[in-house]
């Protein structure tokens, strides 16, 4: 087996770290703390490293626990996932009306990702924002290829069918 270095190995995948702590808090400055307590806590436990398949899965594991249990300890409403941040695509057009439409529609996503369950929420940032393979995803999230495939099956239906019912009666 390969020996890891948390230098090379582990800290590198901060980034990552805190992307998925966002998507299951809603909030930048605990998925900050996520992240730390992660980092801390895959540090502690550095004598099991050699025992494990995947650094990167082990790693996710303990981030999406700790931001479970913070989620659960705060039970708190869900804000906005990233508050202040406009990343409409302005590319395709100048007209201003096009472009606040497309902020409004992103918009729209985002909340309707937010109010998502945790497990399909996860499942869809792990595949879709991430770009996990099933089988990586259901070792993260302990759980099996198939209802990884269910969950991010349901999460989009479930948006696509909320996207399409505001965008007609703007509800």
């Amino acid at each position: 087996m390969k020996k890891i270095s948390f230098r090379n190995d582990i800290l590198p995948l901060k980034n990552e770290l805190y992307r998925l702590a966002l998507r299951i808090t809603l909030n930048p400055a605990e998925a900050e703390d996520v992240v730390q307590e992660t980092l801390i806590k895959v540090w502690n436990r550095r004598d099991r490293w050699e025992e494990l398949e995947s650094i990167e899965a082990f790693c996710l594991t303990i981030c999406r626990n700790i931001s479970l249990d913070k989620m659960r300890k705060a039970e708190s409403q869900n804000p906005s996932l990233e508050d202040g941040h406009d990343t409409a695509d302005t590319s395709y057009t100048s007209n201003p009306e096009e472009q606040t439409m497309q902020r409004d529609r992103i918009a729209l996503v985002r909340q309707l990702i937010d109010h998502l369950p945790e497990k399909q929420r996860s499942c869809m940032q792990l595949r879709d924002f991430e770009g996990k393979s099933y089988k990586e995803i259901a070792q993260i999230l302990g759980i099996t290829e198939e209802q990884v495939k269910v969950n991010i099956f349901r999460a989009r239906q479930q948006i696509k069918q909320q996207f399409i019912k505001t965008e007609n009666y703007g509800l």
